[in-house]
C-alpha cells in the first residue's frame, strides 16, 4: 500500500491565550499531540503561568482563570523552552507541525522565545515543515466568508470533543486535515517541503485579497507582518 505523508509522524501544537494579540499576549495552556498513521502516539498538555490577568474576554473562551493559571500552571519560560524544543526537534526530524492557524501560535512562542533575550525559532534553526489546515481550506474554498476552526470542522464533520481547549483544537486540527487530503486527494501529490512552500504561496495570496478588500471596506489593510507565514515578522519564505 502506497502510503504518502498523512499517514507518517505529525506534531499537532496549539495554544490558549490572554488575548489576540500574538507578540504581546501569551499562552495560558499548550498542547502537544504526536501522531503516527492516524494514531494520538503521545500527548502533552499543561497549563502556564501568564504572570498577568487574563482578561474575563479570553477566559470566557477557554474557561481557564487567572488564579488557577498562576495556581496550577508551569512557570512560562518552562513552557516556552518546552514547546520551542518539541518544535525544533520536529524540524530536524522533517516531521511537520500542524495546527490550525499556526501563524498565531508559532508567532507568540517566537515572540515569547525574544522577550526572554533567546533566539527566535528560525534563529535556533527551525524551518517546518509545517501544514496549516486554515491555510489550505482558504486555498480550497475562496468564496467561503468563515473559516473559523468550528465552521471547518462542521463542513468536514469533524467532531472536536474539545473545542477551546488545546488539546482538543490539536486534535481536531489534524482530523481536519485528514478530511482535506481525503475530499482533495492533489494535495498528497507534492512532498512536505514543496506542500509547505506552496502554503506559503496561498497565504500570500489570501493576505493581498484581504488587504485589498479591508482598504476598501474600511480605509485600513493589514499589517506588514501579516504578510509573512508561518510566523510574522520572520522571512521562511520570499525576502
Amino acid at each position: 500500500m502506497t502510503t504518502t505523508w498523512i499517514d507518517g509522524e505529525m506534531l499537532a501544537f496549539d495554544l490558549e491565550t490572554t488575548g489576540i494579540d500574538k507578540f504581546e499576549d501569551v499562552p495560558v495552556s499548550f498542547a502537544l499531540v504526536w501522531f503516527e498513521d492516524h494514531q494520538i502516539i503521545r500527548s502533552r498538555a499543561e497549563l502556564v503561568n501568564p504572570e498577568r490577568e487574563i482578561p474575563d474576554g479570553a477566559a470566557a473562551v477557554h474557561g481557564i482563570s487567572t488564579e488557577r493559571a498562576m495556581a496550577e500552571g508551569m512557570a512560562m519560560s518552562d513552557a516556552v523552552d518546552e514547546v520551542a524544543s518539541a518544535l525544533l526537534d520536529a524540524s530536524r526530524r522533517g516531521v511537520p507541525v500542524v495546527g490550525f492557524n499556526l501563524q498565531y501560535d508559532l508567532t507568540m512562542i517566537d515572540a515569547r522565545l525574544k522577550a526572554m533575550g533567546r533566539p527566535g525559532l528560525l534563529a535556533a534553526g527551525w524551518k517546518g515543515p509545517v501544514l496549516d489546515p486554515l491555510v489550505i481550506e482558504r486555498k480550497l474554498f475562496s468564496d467561503r466568508k468563515r473559516s473559523r476552526l468550528s465552521d471547518v470542522c462542521e463542513r468536514y464533520g469533524v467532531i472536536n470533543e474539545a473545542a477551546h481547549d488545546a488539546s482538543g483544537d490539536a486534535i481536531a486540527s489534524v482530523r481536519v486535515l485528514e478530511a482535506q487530503t481525503v475530499k482533495f486527494r492533489r494535495l498528497l501529490a507534492t512532498d512536505l517541503v514543496r506542500m509547505t512552500e506552496a502554503q506559503w504561496e496561498w497565504h500570500q495570496g489570501w493576505a493581498e485579497g484581504m488587504h485589498d478588500y479591508r482598504l476598501r471596506q474600511f480605509g485600513d489593510g493589514l499589517l506588514p507582518d501579516e504578510f509573512d507565514w508561518p510566523i510574522a515578522g520572520e522571512k521562511l519564505f520570499g525576502v
